[in-house]
């Protein structure tokens, strides 16, 4: 793909006008290729073939999980060629009567507060029957019927309740439109097997489903998740007698759902399709489009929204841009996400709380914090309203890059009473705070704002628990980190995986008694990883029993949180004693599952070592690690490449402690050639001559010392 010209901050988004493609351009991913080869030995099973593979593997999800069944897969749109298609799009809704078209509602009242006084659940059919005396000869009228369904709009159970005595009733002409109002009712209410059954029915009793009733359901199903079924009924529209045409909500709505099922050729088929039929595509489509393709981080897609509302001749609103700064922000532009708040200002579109919630991420992502607080004082200056999502995601903002006075100015602000344009702060916000103490190593802070936090009534969440916790065992107060625990216990805490991974970290930081203080805990939640724990001290342990115990803790963790495990655990094995082999053990473990599959880097004049997903124990094993396998390769006679590099990172995160100070002390300790280089921070280096020289001078129990 082409690199295209990035517009200035003065350059409008709306004239960038790349070609116009029809279809999103995907690689093709090639086949594998299956090698059959001839022997004498008797052919093994395919199973038994796998075999050795299924061991290196770990399960996707963690276990135990409840098997679902898996979805199959919506397939795309299609069109029966042998029916032409019109020029236009026909929308058939129905018309809204004018208030003055309505029948008086008068009459309808007592029996409309009789109905209301009825339980949810309650049959309507005997306070019908005495309301009128006799339905089956003298039934109401369609227009009494349809105000009684559009008042009962918000209780769907009485919706459907009074649609059955309706078609219980033989002289009633009971049309299309009142199963549509039932299915609004039942859309509302997000009760999607009643409507589809409801539907269903429909077509059983030969009532003709319209463009209402597709469009109802499919945005239905859509609002419920179930996004198969809304495809599955946009199929049957094309399906049915006729045909029935989509119109503009329709349209936009399965654009949605296929978005929401990455089926992004799709989208675009149905999207050139649709603009061949005449349709005119509204902001919310746009806005569809704007998503998908930026959560695909496709900056083109974006420039092709742009250039298609331009071509149709339709403005941005306020929707459009929200959609497109977040799309911008997962792209990793943050200057052209500038660049378009400019130009949404300067067309007169009025900003709200959401457009600075997604400036202020994308900014705290660029680490551009005081971009952030300006464009908040910018709003507060415009008076324009503040919610609790976007004032703490400035303060996670500030947390990221380490602001922490305007934190505490904004945290402040929110709970003065004082200022009504603020909301008070709520668990979210207390947490964010919380972080930024304890990012900062302030636990007294930390801990006194959590005390806050329950006394004043808000419930914490795990994430606080979570956050305390590690900060309670940076700080060596390992037992105050039990008891937040034990409380949080007794009062219903249910810890996940990075709670049991914040856990892991305190016992590697702690010792004697403190260590079994925590482990007694943690057996609480995680008996697995205590008893894997406990197996790793042990002076005499089986290669096949530590590979169960370790594939069995890692197979009921998130995939997410196996790596840091890994870290946690290397990091007990070399803090408290285990046996020396031990933390090398976990380490090919885990290289052995795929967690550690990125370190190494291997070209022909240098080999690098990534460190910067490692613990400093983690980091000190992977090095020892690969400092043996140089050697091994010089004794073998090998070649060995010019350079060789180790990079720890330079983290941007002002309380971030680095691992570039902790591994150079390690580097000092064993006398190792690598010297910082003076091009990239956080990075080391070595020469093969000065490393070589080093390797034949040590032996290898000096290589693997500590």
């Amino acid at each position: 793909m082409a690199p295209l010209p990035a517009p200035t901050a003065s350059s409008a988004f709306l004239f960038l006008s790349p070609p116009r493609r029809s279809r999103l351009h995907t690689k093709q991913r090639p086949r594998p290729t299956v090698v059959c080869s001839s022997s004498s030995a008797p052919t093994r099973s395919l199973s038994d073939q796998l075999e050795p593979l299924s061991r290196t593997l770990l399960h996707d999800k963690p276990t135990p999980a409840a098997a679902s069944a898996d979805r199959p897969t919506p397939q795309p749109t299609w069109v029966n060629p042998s029916r032409p298609k019109p020029t236009v799009l026909s929308l058939r809704r129905h018309r809204r009567r004018s208030p003055s078209a309505h029948p008086s509602s008068a009459p309808l009242q007592p029996l409309i507060r009789a109905i209301r006084a009825l339980p949810e659940d309650a049959d309507l059919a005997a306070t019908l029957d005495a309301f009128f005396p006799d339905p089956e000869v003298s039934p109401p009228s369609a227009s009494d019927a349809l105000l009684l369904l559009n008042y009962l709009h918000p209780s769907w159970r009485k919706s459907l309740s009074l649609l059955a005595w309706l078609r219980a009733l033989p002289a009633f002409p009971l049309d299309t439109i009142f199963f549509n109002v039932a299915l609004k009712s039942l859309r509302a209410a997000r009760q999607w097997p009643h409507a589809e059954r409801l539907a269903l029915d429909m077509i059983s009793a030969g009532v003709p489903l319209d463009n209402i009733t597709y469009s109802t359901l499919i945005t239905a199903a859509r609002r419920c998740r179930q996004f198969a079924k809304a495809v599955e009924w946009f199929e049957r529209m094309y399906a049915a007698d006729g045909g029935v045409l989509p119109d503009e909500v329709t349209y936009s709505a399965v654009l949605d759902v296929y978005a929401q099922l990455h089926m992004k050729e799709e989208v675009l088929a149905l999207f050139d399709r649709a603009r061949g039929s005449g349709w005119k595509p509204d902001h919310v489509a746009f806005a569809v489009l704007a998503k998908m393709f930026g959560e695909a981080g496709d900056y083109e897609g974006i420039q092709f929204v742009f250039n298609e509302m331009r071509e149709v001749g339709l403005k941005p609103n306020i929707f459009v841009y929200n959609a497109l700064l977040e799309a911008l922000g997962k792209t990793g532009k943050p200057g052209l996400a500038r660049s378009l708040f400019e130009e949404m200002t300067d067309q007169g579109v009025e900003p709200n709380a959401r457009t600075l919630t997604a400036l202020a991420k994308i900014y705290g992502r660029a680490r551009w914090g005081r971009d952030a607080l300006q464009l908040w004082d910018r709003m507060r200056e415009m008076k324009l309203p503040a919610d609790n999502i976007l004032c703490n995601t400035l303060l996670s903002m500030c947390a990221d890059v380490g602001l922490v006075a305007e934190a505490e100015q904004l945290f402040n602000e929110m709970k003065d009473p004082g200022c009504p344009d603020v909301p008070n702060p709520d668990k979210w916000s207390y947490t964010a705070m919380i972080n930024i103490y304890g990012s900062n190593g302030n636990t007294d802070h930390a801990l006194r704002l959590f005390e806050e936090m329950v006394k004043d009534g808000i419930e914490p969440n795990i994430m606080s628990y979570t956050i305390v916790i590690q900060c309670l065992g940076k700080a060596q107060r390992i037992q105050q980190a039990v008891e937040v625990l034990e409380a949080g216990l007794e009062k219903g805490l249910k810890p996940d995986d990075r709670l049991c991974g914040c856990l892991l970290s305190v016992v590697a930081l702690s010792s004697g008694e403190e260590m079994e203080m925590v482990l007694s805990s943690l057996e609480k939640v995680n008996k697995g990883l205590v008893t894997l724990i406990r197996v790793l001290g042990q002076d005499q342990l089986g290669a096949d029993d530590l590979t169960k115990e370790f594939k069995g803790v890692l197979n009921a963790a998130a995939p997410e949180v196996r790596r840091p495990y890994c870290n946690c655990l290397i990091d007990i094995c070399q803090n408290h004693g285990f046996p020396p082999q031990r933390a090398r053990d976990v380490f090919h473990l885990a290289q052995t599952y795929g967690l550690y599959s990125k370190l190494h880097s291997r070209k022909d004049e240098e080999w690098s070592l990534d460190l910067r997903s490692l613990s400093v124990g983690a980091a000190k094993t992977a090095f020892d690690d690969w400092m043996q396998t140089i050697s091994e390769r010089l004794v073998q006679h090998k070649a060995l490449p010019e350079t060789f590099s180790v990079y720890t990172g330079s983290s941007t995160h002002k309380f971030a402690q680095g691992l570039a100070s902790a591994f150079a002390a390690h580097l000092e300790q064993m006398a190792v050639p690598f010297r910082p280089s003076e091009s990239q921070v956080g990075s080391f280096i070595s020469s093969r001559d000065d490393l070589v020289s080093w390797l034949q001078a040590s032996s290898l129990s000096a290589v693997v010392a500590r």
